[in-house]
């Protein structure tokens, strides 16, 4: 689950999604929703058919993307979510997919 949220400042969230989450747009739409919430990070595909979710932003925007990552909303079918939030360090320029 999560830890301790940081006070003030951005935040960011490092997440894995488990369940039928690649080959179903689940990059392509976690892209357009980071983006449509003004984050920057990266999504990627990782070996075990999980994907790996990293974003940086306001507290708000990062929480409604954790949000969407676990409505069914998300492409493919989300089994669960596991996420830590972190102060952000602001090493993203933009969200990518890799």
């Amino acid at each position: 689950m999560s830890s301790g949220s940081p006070s003030g400042g951005d935040i960011r969230l490092s997440a894995r999604v488990f369940g039928v989450v690649q080959g179903v747009g689940f990059r392509f739409w976690t892209m357009g929703k980071a983006d449509e919430l003004a984050l920057t990070g990266v999504v990627k595909n990782l070996a075990d058919g999980s994907v790996s979710v990293v974003a940086e932003g306001p507290q708000e925007q990062v929480r409604q993307l954790l949000d969407w990552l676990r409505s069914e909303n998300a492409p493919g079918r989300v089994e669960r979510v596991e996420e830590a939030i972190t102060d952000a360090d602001g090493s993203f320029r933009d969200f990518r997919a890799r």
